[in-house]
């Protein structure tokens, strides 16, 4: 069968929102952003149900006395139950404390722009959340370092890919606070790769691209790898770059994507786009690859276990036959970026600074929670405070009744095969802004496309992180220039 037999599909461009009862979207600007962006790549589920407890909640008395407001803005999860949770739990929070607490949840694809309004009109939210690193604020938030070092004496420390995606080592600044992140293995469809000869998915980046080929050639059914200006686009490219040899930047800021390892990681992208991948690729949404492999139609995609849970709901048997794998390895590793990396601000203009602190410290001491709640979607930034966790992975307290529990056991060491989007050095404001402008999977398409060789792709994207680095270090945020 040739690439042009294989049967295309189309995927609806907005993404689905789910919106909980004290959402809104209080202007017209705000409405015409979310039908423009759409909504995030996790599509909301109901529960699954689970036969395992809710886990209990922890109080500790502040530190200070308490009173007045806080007002919290964050994504809606993907998971329903996270929300209902999430609202009560901060509700319980303050009328045991003195705080008249309101939750505002809107779809994440909104809050980066929410914020930027919030910050520069000076009023809006106490503390807000975003899914992604957020250094691109740093100069108009509250340094959270004595949140973090409180969190570090009580819970333990702090593990590397969170550290390394809220402070910022050239300024000396905690711009965000991170009590959690997500992992981002490989999802793929048991059946197609068993008949394609590899029962247990792929584990490297040759394997991926032979048995995708053979999957899309025999089985007609491409593989979800997306390139274009979304999230999961984004991840994946970087993925493919580290696993390669490659990185955007050095340990000291400086920018290192022209090299060798870069070019062989675009010329593979290539290649697996030619044998494995269809056009489709290039205009996805967020949601395009959850959707592809709920409806059966992808055989492999990087995310997290988002599109497993919404498939136990709506498709059963889907479900059963969606399986992971850890970061592929490559020529010179196995890495992977986070999928989520949760960063919460108190922006400067706030009048209620100690009671968001307070408010994050509780919520972390009670992170079992949010990791059960979210049906294992959540992870903690400190290990100790969940320890259950290796437990439910090896048996998942959410699969369905007669499918496999132990899916998730290949996220237990994820840890090890994770980096931070700034990797190999941290979250700057200006990898912020080459995250959110998209050069690196428009290199990748440029160079998919046929549009300029790898090479050419890759020298004219690294012009462009050049002169991105180039402006927040002359605004003294970014380190490096030698």
């Amino acid at each position: 069968m040739s690439r042009h037999d294989v049967p295309h599909f189309t995927f609806d461009p907005r993404s689905r929102l789910y919106l909980t009862r004290r959402t809104f979207l209080k202007s017209a600007a705000f409405a015409a952003l979310a039908a423009a962006c759409g909504g995030d790549d996790d599509v909301a589920v109901e529960p699954t149900g689970t036969s395992a407890p809710s886990p209990t909640t922890t109080f500790t008395e502040p530190s200070t006395q308490l009173s007045g407001e806080l007002r919290i803005l964050l994504w809606s999860h993907f998971v329903p139950r996270h929300d209902e949770w999430f609202d009560g739990f901060a509700q319980e929070w303050g009328d045991s404390v003195g705080v008249n607490v309101t939750v505002d949840h809107i779809a994440v694809a909104d809050v980066p722009a929410r914020i930027a309004a919030e910050i520069q009109s000076g009023s809006g939210h106490d503390l807000m959340q975003y899914i992604a690193p957020l250094p691109q604020f740093e100069q108009s938030v509250v340094d959270l370092a004595d949140v973090t070092e409180e969190a570090e004496s009580r819970f333990g420390a702090q593990n590397d890919v969170c550290r390394n995606s809220s402070f910022n080592p050239t300024t000396g600044k905690f711009y965000a606070y991170a009590p959690g992140w997500v992992p981002d293995p490989g999802d793929y469809r048991k059946s197609l790769w068993e008949t394609a000869g590899f029962p247990d998915g792929p584990s490297t980046w040759d394997e991926l691209l032979e048995g995708g080929s053979s999957i899309r050639a025999d089985q007609g059914v491409q593989m979800g790898i997306g390139m274009s200006q979304e999230i999961d686009s984004n991840m994946a490219a970087r993925a493919m770059i580290w696993s390669f040899g490659g990185a955007i930047q050095d340990e000291e800021e400086n920018v290192v994507l022209n090299s060798p390892e870069t070019i062989d990681a675009v010329d593979y992208m290539r290649r697996l786009f030619e044998g494995a991948m269809t056009e489709e690729v290039f205009a996805w949404t967020a949601a395009s690859n959850n959707q592809g492999l709920i409806a059966g139609q992808l055989s492999y995609i990087l995310n997290s276990i988002s599109a497993y849970r919404t498939a136990q709901k709506d498709v059963p048997e889907t479900a059963q036959d969606v399986h992971f794998v850890p970061a592929l390895e490559g020529p010179a590793a196995a890495l992977a970026a986070q999928h989520v990396m949760y960063n919460w601000i108190v922006p400067e203009f706030s009048a209620n600074v100690d009671n968001a602190k307070e408010f994050l410290l509780h919520y972390t001491a009670n992170f079992e929670s949010a990791t059960f709640e979210s049906e294992l979607y959540d992870f903690p930034a400190f290990a100790d405070l969940v320890p259950e966790l290796n437990d439910w992975l090896a048996e998942d307290p959410f699969a369905l009744e007669g499918e496999a529990t132990d899916k998730l056991v290949v996220l237990q060491d994820s840890l090890d095969w994770t980096a931070n989007v700034g990797h190999r050095g941290p979250a700057s404001a200006a990898i912020g802004e080459v995250f959110g402008t998209f050069i690196v999977p428009n290199m990748m398409a440029s160079a998919a496309r046929g549009e300029q060789t790898p090479q050419e792709a890759v020298e004219a994207a690294a012009g462009q992180v050049e002169a991105v680095f180039e402006k927040w270090r002359a605004e003294g945020l970014v380190g490096g220039g030698t």
